[in-house]
């Protein structure tokens, strides 16, 4: 049996919203498995919050940076070991230097090649690490190019988000921000239902017929009402499809067509640390 800890139960507490003997006992039947544990508990008719738990988990500061006419925008994150020292104001600074730089470039590799002050920024890093007695290293690196680019950044450089826009309109950059909040806050798996991709959709179907059988409806009615569930899936966790969080009687979709008629969110990226 797989020794479960109280802050692993904690986490998928978190995570799932359900109590924690629940959580200790997924844990244990998925023998210590997160991801595993998160489908036991959906299967079992556990509570499970809409938001998904962020896989990837190391401190730092995300940072989203846009060119001048919102034609391209980027985030990096500059990871470290410990909070203490991703609050420091040296390291942000470095953080948005190289975000800045960023900009410029199309991989994370050609950006750890680049020039600053003289050496790479590879180089950079290292020197850092040296000095701070952290490992210090560039972690997400994602670009996006749209006819409008927007982004935003939430409190203390946690989570990082970039939104395209279809057009370049009068309140394109508010629209942008609000979506991007959205994203920042909701977590939508894509951007709308063509963005999903069929491993997750298999999932969910097989996870709707498992909670329905043991609900005790008829294995004749299980595809038809776990095809209403996908569709609810999708409103709960794409992001044109989300209920806008400034208004729920309308959809984001709906929100930005009425900034302009035309308007569309065509893309957005999002990093979460810690």
């Amino acid at each position: 049996m797989a020794k479960i800890t109280a802050a692993e139960v904690n986490k998928l507490r978190k995570a799932t919203g359900a109590g924690m003997m629940d959580c200790k006992k997924a844990l244990v039947e998925a023998e210590g498995d997160f991801d595993a544990a998160i489908e036991l508990l959906r299967k079992k008719g556990q509570k499970v919050a809409a938001k998904r738990a962020d896989r990837d988990s190391a401190e730092g500061a995300a940072i989203a940076q846009v060119n001048g006419d919102n034609s391209k925008g980027v985030i990096i994150s500059l990871n470290c070991e410990t909070d203490f020292v991703a609050k420091n104001d040296d390291f942000i600074k470095l953080a948005n230097d190289f975000a800045n730089m960023a900009l410029n470039y199309s991989t994370k590799e050609e950006l750890l090649a680049a020039d600053y002050n003289g050496i790479t920024v590879e180089d950079k890093l290292t020197e850092q690490t040296g000095v701070i007695g952290e490992k210090i290293e560039i972690g997400a690196f994602r670009t996006m190019e749209a006819p409008f680019v927007g982004s935003y950044i939430h409190a203390g450089n946690k989570i990082a988000v970039l939104t395209g826009l279809s057009k370049n309109v009068e309140g394109a950059e508010e629209a942008a921000k609000n979506v991007s909040m959205q994203a920042a806050a909701m977590n939508p798996v894509a951007l709308n239902e063509k963005g999903v991709d069929q491993a997750t959709i298999d999932k969910e179907i097989e996870i709707a017929k498992d909670t329905l059988r043991e609900e005790g409806k008829p294995e004749n009615m299980l595809d038809k009402i776990a095809q209403g569930k996908l569709q609810r899936f999708f409103k709960d966790n794409t992001l044109v499809h989300q209920a806008y969080i400034k208004d729920n009687k309308q959809s984001v979709a709906q929100y930005v067509k009425s900034v302009d008629g035309d308007l569309e969110v065509v893309g957005f990226e999002r990093v979460a640390l810690g």
